[in-house]
């Protein structure tokens, strides 16, 4: 399998390639030359297996011959043994024909640990393999962050700056990413929001001289192997519920688009999804785009979902790029347009992508009441950005089974669920001392060269 990129200007690449680069060269973001297909029946023999098995069965076409067959089910294994579910991604019904998926079984309670834990699994043995050591730069709105640090801490293959908006994620957030004590780890409180730690991750990934001379690598969700890593719980749900035998959709909390486009890709894999929901809060750029096209950029509001305070999403790139029948340079157009203030989709593409996505929006109100309102009809608590998926949910309920991702844990968010429900979630028992925890963090301005320095300084040490 070789990787390519959205902005058709750049060298194709292994998938051991594409992982530890990140970012292609061109500024475009790396994906499959050709989506591996799964017949019906290669879909109904993951019925019943564990995760781990339907992980392997899933990702290993895309892997290609990077990792040996045992290399790659000894990576999914360690990835997922820390996880405290069994099921490791369980369904809870919440109503007829209305399904939640508990994605924060993972290390740091949010969906973010399916991929993380396996990329981090992944880069020890290329890495080790190669006899590399990498600088690894991500930006977070919050929980991709914690699961990077928590993936990579300690390992001598890595060094991990982790960036994030100074004020704009929760208490909880901020202390998972600020208290690891390991020497590898580096936590960046920037000013500005989630899109301008964004922006400067990928003007570091465009300096060449500075990438090469730091050999960065980049955990975002613009690197394929996180998308590749959610693509598996859309089959283990949707097989749970009887695909392919009938088909299921699914409603996904976005902000980066990073987690509904791998619902994409388990659809042009085969699996027999009916529709894929985006869901946003007030920062509905997305929403808006699919129902004007129109992608315009404009000020991200604060809200109680902070992880969905995005207003470029980053893996949108990917989708635009099949709309445009995998145009690079209509794509690279798109993206210098967007710097501008935003672009126009055209009709063409504008009907492919409406063949794939609905999407919906929820306020700051309609998220507490939704929160509110299934505690009091289920006993179920919602993290906000869980009840955003809901919310919208409902509004799309139809034949089909519906699945709402559950994103994160509530007692990452223990203020908002509190306000809703008068009930402060607990975190878990291996959390509970978090609040007691010496944090180490370093509070940096919006400086692309300042950040360089303190890249290369820290990675000297």
């Amino acid at each position: 399998m070789k990787y390519i990129s959205t902005r058709g200007n750049a060298p194709v690449l292994s998938f051991e390639e594409a992982m530890l680069s990140g970012l292609a060269r061109d500024g475009g973001l790396y994906v499959p030359q050709t989506i591996p297909q799964m017949s019906s029946a290669d879909i109904a023999a993951l019925a019943g297996q564990s995760y781990e098995e339907i992980a392997f069965r899933v990702m290993k076409p895309f892997v290609g011959d990077c990792f040996s067959d045992a290399e790659l089910m000894e990576s999914i294994t360690a990835a997922y043994a820390s996880f405290g579910h069994a099921a490791r991604a369980p369904l809870v019904q919440l109503g007829p024909n209305h399904h939640l998926l508990e994605l924060f079984h993972g290390p740091t309670l949010a969906f973010k640990d399916f991929a993380m834990q396996l990329i981090g699994q992944l880069f020890q043995k290329a890495l080790t393999r190669r006899g590399e050591q990498v600088t690894i730069v991500g930006a977070t709105s919050g929980d991709t962050g914690s699961a990077a640090i928590e993936a990579f801490r300690g390992l001598d293959v890595a060094n991990v700056f982790i960036l994030f908006p100074n004020g704009r994620v929760s208490e909880v957030q901020r202390r998972q990413m600020t208290t690891p004590a390991d020497a590898n780890v580096h936590a960046i409180a920037m000013e500005g929001t989630f899109d301008t730690c964004q922006a400067m991750l990928k003007d570091m990934f465009n300096d060449f001289e500075f990438r090469d001379g730091v050999k960065l690598a980049g955990v975002n969700s613009i690197n394929w192997a996180r998308v590749l890593a959610q693509v598996v719980y859309y089959f283990s749900a949707a097989t749970s519920l009887g695909a392919p035998h009938r088909k299921v959709s699914f409603t996904v909390p976005t902000g980066n688009f990073g987690d509904i486009f791998a619902g994409y890709i388990a659809k042009r894999m085969g699996l027999p999804i009916d529709r894929l929901v985006i869901a946003t809060n007030r920062n509905d750029i997305l929403h808006r785009a699919i129902g004007t096209g129109r992608y315009d950029t404009d000020q991200v509001f604060p809200t109680i979902t902070p992880s969905m305070d995005i207003e470029v999403s980053s893996n949108f790139e990917r989708a635009l790029f099949d709309a445009y029948d995998r145009d690079g340079a209509a794509v690279a157009q798109l993206m210098g347009e967007m710097k501008q203030g935003g672009f126009g989709i055209s009709q063409g593409a504008l009907h492919a992508l409406r063949a794939y996505f609905d999407s919906g929006r929820s306020s700051d109100e309609q998220t507490s009441a939704t929160i509110q309102n299934l505690f009091a009809t289920t006993g179920e608590v919602l993290c906000p950005h869980s009840a955003v998926g809901v919310k919208v949910a409902e509004e799309h309920l139809g034949r089909s089974p519906m699945i709402t991702l559950a994103t994160a844990h509530p007692a990452k968010f223990p203020d908002a669920v509190e306000a809703a429900i008068g009930l402060r979630p607990v975190l878990p028992r291996w959390l509970a001392d978090l609040f007691d925890r010496e944090e180490r963090v370093t509070e940096m301005p919006n400086d692309l060269q300042r950040m360089k320095s303190l890249v290369r300084e820290r990675i000297a040490l």
